[in-house]
């Protein structure tokens, strides 16, 4: 009789769970048993694994063999535990001594050859590892970078199953030959998404790899929707642009991501862990410090925005977005139903998916831009300007601008009418508004000003903060907020809308230096929520 055990983690979401991985050998009829919750990919693993150990130059045990992943509890699916599996095995048939496997966590799929091949969620899966108390890991070669972000935790990239037994038991490591340079690499192939392949990028859905060199200085005119940009950046709030085509909606919004900071090293961890799960992480680089920008195209489902799918979920924009931007162009034109999913998260700053497989908890702290036109021509304005006729019909109006909530828009912080750009803005020269270094500037100092401030809270921006606490302990200078508190009175805001105004004016104290929000910065607020003007500048620089 033989025993063996090593280590290996199952990941629900973003999550992991070590799972101890035994192997007992018995007298009786040569079997292969798994058990331990296994799903239909753990379960193929036997005839993998199998086929491995053989053609990598091991003997099978010709006994009865049963393999346990504990805890049982624990839904436990895909191919990373090929590598635990196969080592467990030979430990019990001691081909490797098996004291040697007890505190190593493997990760990793077999082929039928030996190669170990990556899987998705190594960085989650090593994190959890660590957590846990395990200080080595051993993983694919080209999944080495990933798991070595994690510190304190040694990793050991391997390319075969045989490199791995000749380490674990003294003997000269096999070289393995290398696939020929230009070709892809074979052992990717299908670890990302579809569509995201190295050689197309990743657009819509693919947030680690945006563009953030779009300059904001391209942005013709539009002062006000750029005033709007900064503070959204500044604060963490929620933006909605309304305008015609060609107005700069979209230009806006494809510049917001690099006016932001960059992300801190807990943020960064966070953000490649999800990228991970989704296998959105770009080859090379594995640690993603810049905030990602995601905008999936308006048939996008209800399960490719929060999150879903077969089996155990997967994160959907809304998580790829985290600590980035989400932006949804062409609005009214997303089902109502994906849309008001959107709700939960916003104010939440998570999402907890339930599926029969387990509930899974993904991270969903976005910064969301909305654009929309105001009708569908996109011609409709309230002050018709000539050559902008609108054809469409007032009950059309209506239905189309009804699509978007009114609970949802309540919780959009900063509402902006872009202008349609006009001949002479085009032609002039002094047009053109502030480059992205010099507005992201002004975002990094008031961000600071907002940390230092909300320092030993759990909060890092102003629209992470509660309207209880902005009140009792954040409040404005004295009647700085009478005019918000008679839009109140009069209806025209509710208490959320209330408290997102005030959270918009201590923004824009911080990125004009005022110790508290004062009247104009409340107005410059509350025109921004309302869109009625207040007589205040609109441009940030004007203020300071």
């Amino acid at each position: 009789m033989g025993f063996a055990r090593t280590c290996s983690v199952a990941l629900v979401g973003v999550e992991g769970v070590v799972v101890e991985v035994q192997a007992d050998l018995e007298p009786g009829i040569a079997a292969f048993t798994l058990v331990g919750l296994p799903d239909k990919s753990l379960t193929e693993s036997r005839d993998r694994v199998r086929a491995a150990v053989v053609n990598s130059g091991g003997e099978w045990p010709q006994k009865k063999l049963t393999v346990g992943l504990s805890p049982a509890s624990v839904p436990k699916g895909g191919s990373g535990f090929d590598l635990a599996v196969a080592c467990a095995v030979l430990g019990a048939s001691e081909r490797i001594d098996p004291r040697v496997l007890t505190d190593i966590v493997m990760i990793g799929e077999l082929g039928l050859d030996g190669r170990v091949r990556p899987v998705r969620g190594v960085l989650p899966a090593v994190l959890a590892a660590a957590d846990a108390g395990y200080e080595q890991v051993v993983v694919p070669e080209c999944a080495a970078a990933e798991a070595s972000l994690v510190p304190g935790v040694s990793v050991l990239g391997v390319r075969s199953l045989r490199q791995l037994i000749a380490v674990l038991t003294d003997e000269p490591v096999p070289e393995e030959e290398a696939d020929e340079q230009g070709r892809p690499d074979p052992l990717l192939a299908g670890l990302r998404m579809p569509g995201t392949h190295a050689a197309s990028g990743m657009h819509s859905m693919g947030a680690a790899q945006h563009d953030h060199d779009h300059d904001l200085a391209d942005v013709v005119g539009q002062t006000s929707a750029r005033t709007a940009v900064e503070i959204a950046a500044a604060g963490g709030h929620h933006l909605f642009l309304e305008g015609p085509p060609g107005a700069g909606k979209t230009m806006l919004a494809e510049r917001l991501p690099a006016i932001l900071p960059r992300l801190g090293r807990e943020d960064s961890l966070e953000v490649t862990a999800v990228h991970s799960v989704a296998g959105l992480l770009p080859p090379g680089n594995p640690l993603i410090d810049l905030p990602p920008y995601c905008a999936p195209h308006h048939s996008a489902t209800m399960q490719s925005l929060v999150g879903g799918g077969q089996g155990i979920a997967r994160p959907g924009a809304v998580s790829l977005s985290h600590r980035g931007v989400l932006f949804l162009d062409e609005t009214p034109e997303f089902s109502s139903r994906a849309l008001d999913a959107l709700r939960q998260p916003l104010e939440a700053g998570h999402i907890v998916i339930a599926r029969t497989a387990g509930v899974v908890r993904f991270p969903a702290r976005f910064l969301m831009v909305l654009a929309a036109n105001p009708c569908p021509c996109g011609r409709f304005s309230q002050l018709p300007q000539a050559g902008s006729s609108c054809e469409c019909s007032t009950p059309m109006i209506r239905r189309y601008q009804a699509r978007l909530s009114g609970p949802l828009l309540d919780r959009v912080d900063l509402r902006v009418e872009v202008d349609r750009v006009t001949r002479s803005a085009l032609i002039d020269a002094g047009m053109r508004g502030e480059s992205t270094s010099t507005v992201a500037e002004r975002v990094r100092a008031a961000r600071e000003r907002a940390v230092a401030r909300l320092t030993d809270t759990p909060w890092r921006t102003n629209s992470e903060v509660p309207g209880s606490e902005l009140r009792s302990r954040w409040y404005a200078s004295i009647g700085a907020m009478d005019e918000a508190e008679r839009c109140l009175e009069r209806g025209l805001l509710t208490a959320r809308g209330l408290d997102r105004v005030l959270r918009v004016a201590w923004t824009v104290a911080d990125l004009v230096g005022h110790d508290r929000p004062e009247a104009t910065d409340v107005a410059l607020a509350l025109q921004l929520r309302t869109g009625v003007p207040r007589g205040v500048p609109m441009a940030i620089g004007a203020m300071s």
